[in-house]
């Protein structure tokens, strides 16, 4: 199988109910955003910014488990925001665990091992021993870390923890490999770093996906290489979707970037041509999300968006119409689904019933489009791709160059700051080379490949106009 049975049960038996009930409308997987606060600026994620007067403020833990009960979704993805932020993370997760719930932890990886020690230091015993050495053997626990975790005081003992569960996954934020992904989340190291959380969490046990969204420049030889290189590190399962132009994201290109998002965001027909290895793609890889969802990305049918089905609930109430456009906020979810005009948005046989929805295939939306499907022909796909043998992990997935340039001291925002500074005597940055980065598959294609410079933080910019005044 490639889903733990009961999971997969668990969501069956969900929509067998509701179906049977002949509800209209109801929820399959809560996301949740405890908070707006993150630690990094990615490019593309208009969150902090469209919530930007309301940065500091958090939903009380009762409230977000009464979000949970609320809409009676059988999963939680807890995002954000950086969720590892929210002080009361762990109640958080033991409380929807006491409530049957399966979670995803949507994460950028960078807390995360310190939120594993925490674990390692409340649980540790003897039999622990091996795994802790394994650890500070690979360099991902340090001799320091190791002894605290052998020595924790009573007080770290008796505090709640994110402990491994077969009902929960961390979903680590990995949007390409190392060059692309820091690029995008706007922060060196951020790429090893999750590596490095991936490689703990498995040896702890716990369950880890990944979650990526895929932009106009990521190069399509990249995402499957992406998907070597985690699978070989044993990861549990795939999300991916197709970047999408909403709103906030616009305007923060065009705001704090200065960028046309036109060179960023796909179109349908971009998206279709970037996904078109997608069903190959799920034959190989671990890929969460449905057969029929797949098809819909690689342009071979076409699905009605089901944005109630995955519902967001944040600091200011129940976010509608979807996770990503906001046209109000409600109290209760049932509420929303009564006052929302559904038939307002998505779209419908190939025309855009707002204008908003033209370019977006995301899966927050049509992914449940797929799974609710009652066509004898999807029922049977769903069925094969969830119940058929799991792809093995790709055995050469280490000969993928993923480290392939940032976090070396060679990225944007190193080099500009070492030209700046003159400590690399007669460097030359990859943006005094007018964008060019050395990569074995940078090459323009016709099949969504690069076709325009990486995407640039403020912070690189200030650096670089430095460096033209001193020219």
């Amino acid at each position: 199988m490639r889903f733990p049975l009961a999971l997969t049960l668990k969501i069956a038996n969900h929509i067998i109910k509701h179906k049977l009930r002949r509800t209209p409308k109801f929820a399959m997987v809560l996301q949740l955003e405890p908070l707006h606060t993150c630690n990094l600026t990615c490019t593309g994620c208009g969150r902090i910014r469209e919530y930007s007067t309301s940065l500091k403020d958090m939903i009380p833990l009762e409230t977000c488990l009464a979000a949970a009960v609320d809409c009676e979704a059988p999963m939680v993805s807890i995002c954000g925001g950086e969720p590892l932020i929210y002080p009361k993370i762990e109640e958080l997760i033991v409380g929807l665990r006491q409530q049957g719930r399966i979670i995803y932890v949507c994460t950028n990886g960078v807390f995360m091992r310190k939120k594993m020690r925490d674990y390692m230091a409340a649980h540790f015993t003897a039999g622990m021993e091996t795994k802790l050495l394994k650890l500070v053997q690979e360099e991902l626990v340090s001799e320091k870390e190791a002894e605290q975790i052998r020595t924790a005081s009573s007080e770290a003992r008796s505090k709640p923890v994110i402990a491994p569960s077969k009902w929960m996954y961390w979903n680590v934020h990995v949007d390409g490999l190392e060059y692309t992904h820091d690029l995008i989340v706007e922060r060196e190291g951020v790429f090893k770093e999750c590596v490095a959380a991936i490689k703990m969490a498995k040896i702890l046990g716990y369950q880890v996906a990944t979650n990526t969204t895929v932009y106009k420049e990521t190069q399509v030889q990249e995402i499957e290489d992406m998907f070597k290189f985690l699978s070989w590190l044993e990861v549990d399962g795939h999300t991916i979707s197709p970047g999408y132009d909403y709103d906030a994201a616009k305007k923060d290109m065009v705001k704090r970037l200065g960028r046309d998002p036109k060179e960023f965001f796909m179109t349908r027909e971009f998206t279709r041509k970037k996904f078109k290895d997608i069903q190959r793609w799920g034959e190989m890889f671990t890929i969460f999300g449905t057969p029929v969802y797949q098809e819909f990305l690689a342009g071979k049918r076409e699905l009605t968006c089901t944005a109630w089905a995955i519902p967001t609930y944040n600091v200011r109430g129940w976010k509608a119409p979807c996770y990503l456009m906001t046209d109000g906020h409600y109290p209760s979810y049932q509420e929303m689904l009564s006052k929302v005009n559904w038939e307002k948005y998505g779209v419908v046989n190939g025309v855009a019933r707002d204008p908003r929805c033209e370019n977006c295939m995301v899966h927050c939306g049509y992914d449940p489009s797929g799974a609710l499907s009652t066509s004898p022909r999807d029922t049977w796909l769903n069925f094969k791709y969830n119940f058929f043998s799991k792809p093995r992990p790709w055995a050469e997935g280490y000969k993928i160059n993923a480290l392939n340039g940032v976090s070396s001291g060679k990225g944007h925002l190193a080099e500009a700051k070492a030209a700046v500074n003159k400590e690399l005597a007669g460097a030359k940055s990859a943006f005094q080379r007018n964008g060019a980065h050395s990569h074995a598959h940078e090459e323009a294609t016709a099949d969504g490949g690069c076709e325009s410079d990486p995407a640039q933080t403020s912070q690189r910019d200030d650096l670089l106009a430095k460096l033209n005044q001193r020219k």
